[in-house]
């Protein structure tokens, strides 16, 4: 039987997860505006901001001194390493995607991403999922494989995108580590990298946080807030909630980019490509029709009790 304190956490899960997803789903615009910046510089300034943000907060709430025992475990220590690298990567190809024309495909990319989510769970944390829920996933598949076969070439922007974040939302729900501690280490990890392209760059002229005007300046310093508050928000999600319904969730930045992508952005979108979207959607709504009823007969269960 499920308490009122499981109750309320999943609650919060839900909701952390709804804002964490919000927040990337209008990410595009805000990328767009330094579109006449380099993607690997922008990656640069998110993982260095990230960083500096992310002590900040350490300092404030007095958990900088139970870093000493988080590094002192190795094996945590190598899959924060790992999970930052996955992370790196995921981010470079979106700013890069959505710079370079490519919202709806990356839109894409988001959409295939909670279908690998839910297979992990089932493969790897051996979630089950019950009829109503193996047919939505059923036709998502279907409308995933649609789409790739429409888009007339290799999605690899998409797949990528899919693959890494599956991959890390995995790796937060089998490691047990403080979000903004697991954070710490994740940005720490291209934090000579990063700091060295940043200043390289500035010193050689070719920076634009300093000579490219205070706007600027302060669109790449606040990467670092964007950066932090969505993922603090998806890692507490993460482990309040079940990997399955997290990854179901995530339809919800997709369906933001795409549709910033096709009427903010004027993007691609002909009518054969949007009959995959809808499968996706329909999927979608089956797996939360079920959820709802599954719901519904649990609570009519226990009060008959």
């Amino acid at each position: 039987m499920t308490s009122r304190d499981d109750t309320v956490s999943s609650g919060r899960g839900i909701l952390a997860a709804g804002g964490s997803y919000l927040i990337w789903g209008v990410l595009p615009v805000y990328w767009k505006l330094l579109d006449q910046v380099d993607s690997l510089y922008i990656l640069a300034h998110r993982m260095f901001w990230s960083l500096l943000v992310t002590v900040l907060l350490l300092l404030l709430l007095g958990k900088l001194t139970g870093l000493r025992a988080l590094f002192a475990d190795r094996r945590v220590v190598a899959g924060s390493t790992f999970s930052g690298m996955l992370l790196g990567v995921n981010w470079f190809i979106y700013i890069w995607a959505v710079n370079s024309g490519h919202i709806v495909e990356a839109s894409l990319g988001y959409y295939i991403n909670p279908l690998v989510t839910v297979v992990l769970a089932v493969l790897v944390l051996r979630e089950r999922l019950r009829l109503g829920q193996i047919g939505a996933l059923a036709l998502a598949v279907c409308g995933v494989v649609y789409l790739t076969v429409v888009y007339g070439r290799f999605p690899w922007i998409a797949l990528t995108l899919a693959m890494t974040f599956a991959v890390y939302g995995l790796l937060h729900k089998t490691t047990r580590v403080a979000p903004l501690e697991g954070l710490f280490v994740e940005t720490l990890v291209f934090l000579i990298p990063a700091g060295v392209l940043v200043f390289y760059n500035e010193l050689s002229g070719t920076g634009v946080f300093f000579s490219g005007g205070w706007q600027r300046a302060a669109l790449l310093a606040a990467t670092g807030v964007i950066t932090t508050v969505p993922l603090l928000l998806f890692a507490y999600a993460a482990h309040s909630i079940r990997l399955s319904l997290l990854g179901i969730l995530q339809y919800l930045a997709p369906t933001l980019n795409l549709l910033i992508g096709v009427f903010i952005y004027q993007e691609d979108f002909p009518w054969s490509r949007a009959v995959g979207f809808f499968m996706v959607w329909g999927a979608l709504l089956v797996f939360l029709g079920e959820s709802l009823l599954n719901r519904v007969r649990l609570k009519k269960a226990r009060l008959s009790r």
